[in-house]
């Protein structure tokens, strides 16, 4: 009962901070404030009351309209807030006996920042800076952190890391690095900058072999989605696509499931 109680606990909280991103990502593309104000129905303007902004439960109640002008909300947002609270749900299962505070931590904060990445590059394809540069800044203090071993106060005794800062940062500068020589050989067509900075988040955060499954997947996922949108009508050999989604994509997975993936692709040939 406790475990249940916890985890429903941890899935409503990750329902309220995804609320929480959808007005940042709103504000962002508005370039308003991101703590001033209340927040309005982007169609009629009106300012929503406390009943309008319960996360999820609020969307359900309206049946998908605002109270007041009776238009659709976008699915957006219980989309996000879903998406956040079963990712801090997965944060708690997967690493919660594993780490301490500070990683369990660092995780959820990433985690907020790649999900407004993908909804912002998806709609606007571009990955703002605004939210680009506070996490390649956080990861990297977190991973000084680890080489400055205050990680090791581990609450919980079990499991004591001692990776150096130097395999992330090579990590994060390689990868880069073949976004960039990209990026150059296509002249921005294929790639842009934004994407150069977001690989060089992934590489902070995944660090080696991981931010290799991480882009693997991102260019795997990205291809077979660019085919089915090419053979569905949608898109065209020339349409522009944008790539952050994949890359976040790629990296929430090799974040989970990395090693087992490449365990297996090992496993295959030995």
């Amino acid at each position: 009962m406790f475990s249940l109680f916890f985890y429903l606990t941890i899935f409503l909280i990750g329902l309220a901070i995804g609320s929480f991103l959808n007005c940042l990502i709103y504000r962002l593309e508005k370039n308003e404030s991101f703590f001033k104000g209340r927040s309005s129905c982007p169609n009629c303007g009106q300012i929503l009351s406390w009943s309008d902004l319960i996360p999820l439960f609020s969307f359900l109640i309206l049946k998908g309209k605002c109270r007041y002008c009776q238009q659709k909300i976008s699915f957006q947002y219980p989309l996000v807030e879903i998406s956040t609270g079963i990712l801090f749900l997965l944060i708690l299962m997967t690493f919660f006996t594993m780490v301490n505070f500070v990683t369990i931590f660092f995780y959820l904060f990433i985690i907020c920042f790649l999900i407004i990445i993908f909804v912002y590059d998806l709609k606007h394809y571009i990955i703002p800076d605004k939210i680009i540069y506070p996490a390649i800044a956080i990861a990297f203090l977190y991973q000084l952190f680890r080489i400055l071993k205050i990680e090791n106060w581990n609450l919980f005794g079990i499991w004591n890391l001692e990776f150096g800062i130097l395999k992330p940062i090579l990590s994060a500068i390689l990868a880069s690095v073949f976004f960039l020589i990209i990026v150059l050989i296509s002249r921005g067509k294929w790639m842009g900058i934004g994407d150069i900075k977001m690989a060089f988040l992934m590489g902070l955060f995944l660090g080696f072999p991981n931010i290799l499954v991480a882009l693997f997947l991102a260019f795997l996922i990205g291809a077979i989605m660019g085919v089915g949108l090419i053979i569905s009508g949608k898109k065209t050999l020339k349409s522009e696509v944008p790539f952050g989604p994949f890359l976040v994509t790629g990296t929430f997975i090799a974040m989970f499931w990395g090693n087992n993936l490449i365990n297996w692709y090992l496993n295959l040939f030995w």
